[in-house]
Order: C-alpha cells, then sequence, then structure tokens
C-alpha cells in the first residue's frame, strides 16, 4: 500500500501539487489525467523523489519515504522505477547496455564503476527485452531506434530494477497511435501478470479508460477526481480540461461507451 497524505510541492507562490492525499494498493493500475500544468509530472517526481516536498508525506509499507537518505533512498528509487516521455537512454550505447543500467542499484559501488556486469544480470536484461519482442535488437544503438522501440528498452530497464512500482510519466505522449498501443499493451501486462503496481500521467481519456483500473484527475494540482473509469462524467471533464472541457467531454463518453460495450459483452459470454 502506498498513502500519499497532504502532498504539497510549491514554485514560489504556486502550489504545483496541493494537499494531495491518496492510498493505492498493491498491484493496481492507476491512471494519472489532466491538461499539462495539472502536476500530474510533479507528482511522480515526487514519489520517485526526484523532487522533495514542500509538506506531506508519502509512505510505503510503514516507511515515510519523504525523509529516506542516502543507501535508502537509493533502494526506494530502485522499487519505483521511472519511465520518461523522453525515454531518458544512452544513445551512443547498445540496446542491451541501456537495459543494464537498470541493475546499477542491485551492485556494490566499486562493480558499478568498472561497469562489470554479471551474467545473471545480462540474463536477466536479454529476458526482458525478449519479453517486450526487442531482443533482436540487443546490440544496436539505442540512438537508431525508433521512438517506440526507445520506449520499449526503456520499459525492459525498469523491470530489471526488480521494482514494485512502475511510475510511467507519458509514456506515449511522443508516440504514434501504433507504438502507443504497443507500449500500453506492455505496461498493462506487466501489472497483470507481474502484480507491479503502475501509475501512469496519461493526456488522453481513451487510453486512460482502456487500460486503467483507477484514474485520479488533477487540475491546478489538486485532486478532483478519483475512481473507475465508468464513473467520469463529462462534468468531470469539464472540470479537469478547462477550455478543452467540449471535445474532453465527448472522447471521455466515447470511451466510455466503448468500456460498457466490452462490460456487456464479457457479461454475455460468462452467463453463457
Amino acid at each position: 500500500m502506498l498513502r500519499i497524505e497532504g502532498l504539497t510541492k510549491r514554485f514560489g507562490d504556486k502550489n504545483a501539487v496541493d494537499n494531495v492525499t491518496l492510498s493505492i494498493p498493491k498491484g493496481e493500475m492507476v491512471g494519472v489525467i489532466g491538461r499539462s500544468g495539472a502536476g500530474k509530472s510533479t507528482l511522480l517526481r515526487m514519489l520517485n523523489r526526484l523532487a522533495d516536498a514542500t509538506s506531506g508525506s508519502i509512505v510505503c509499507e510503514e516507511r515515510n519515504v519523504t525523509t529516506l537518505k542516502g543507501a535508502s533512498l537509493r533502494a526506494w528509487r530502485r522499487d519505483t522505477a521511472m519511465i520518461f516521455q523522453q525515454f531518458n537512454l544512452v544513445g551512443r550505447l547498445d540496446v542491451l547496455t541501456n537495459v543494464l543500467l537498470g541493475r546499477l542499484n542491485h551492485r556494490s559501488a566499486a562493480l558499478t564503476l568498472v561497469k562489470s556486469f554479471s551474467q545473471d544480470d545480462k540474463i536477466r536484461a536479454i529476458a526482458a527485452l525478449e519479453r517486450l519482442d526487442m531482443g533482436h535488437l540487443l546490440a544496436q544503438r539505442a540512438e537508431t531506434l525508433s521512438g517506440g522501440q526507445q520506449q520499449r528498452v526503456a520499459i525492459a530497464r525498469a523491470l530489471v530494477q526488480e521494482p514494485k512500482v512502475i511510475l510511467a510519466d507519458e509514456p506515449i505522449a511522443s508516440l504514434d497511435p501504433r507504438n502507443t498501443q504497443v507500449v500500453m499493451d506492455a505496461l498493462f501486462r506487466i501489472n497483470r501478470e507481474d502484480g507491479i503496481t503502475v501509475i501512469c500521467n496519461l493526456h488522453h481519456l481513451d487510453i486512460a479508460s482502456k487500460y486503467c483500473d483507477r484514474l485520479i484527475g488533477m487540475a491546478a494540482g489538486k485532486v478532483v477526481f478519483d475512481g473507475p473509469p465508468l464513473a467520469l462524467t463529462t462534468e468531470i471533464a469539464a472540470e479537469l480540461y478547462g477550455i478543452e472541457a467540449k471535445d474532453a467531454g465527448a472522447e471521455a463518453l466515447d470511451a466510455l461507451d466503448a468500456i460498457a460495450a466490452s462490460e456487456a459483452q464479457r457479461a454475455k459470454q460468462n452467463v453463457a
């Protein structure tokens, strides 16, 4: 269980995240939705401790994450793998080495300095790449890959960290529709098959509604919606997206209609 209590991040006189309180059970797939500037990325960066909170706390398994330092903080960052919009790969390195970088927090400082990876590390990295249909490209330089391929490498790197939580910050923002589906399908399978909690910042309501068990809507740093996709209404979409309310509401209804039809089909199959 991840508990966020009164979490606030202030920049000058503005609260980027404003008194957020949430509980996220283990194994949930959560979509954090809202327009740009709503505080979504800042929230995820605080969860990973890439940014420190101004006030409030993050508690996981009775650990107060907001006070961790040194080795304890490094262990927390290992347990909360981060996936970024711009992939954050080392372009000049090959795919396998980029994935192996996810093992650094499992190694001693001396081994890290000499960049010596064990055979077990390499087996883990190759297995993660194979799982994401990227094994055939393990020797290729990362900078030569497409955006969708780079994001799958980033997901493989996150997997070899053996995390308890994956934090994905707009992982599909720069991808075309086909690669969007490939990346979201991968995150969904990891959540379902490995039981890893996935918290994913997403802009599009249809994508969030399709893949996530729960949506957390943010506007001006505050949580204005927290519930299952089917509970989302056009009024809430209007509050989340402001001047984009009409489009957001239509997108929400289309997404929810698709979910409702899918649920009805499953119900018929169960009865049969």
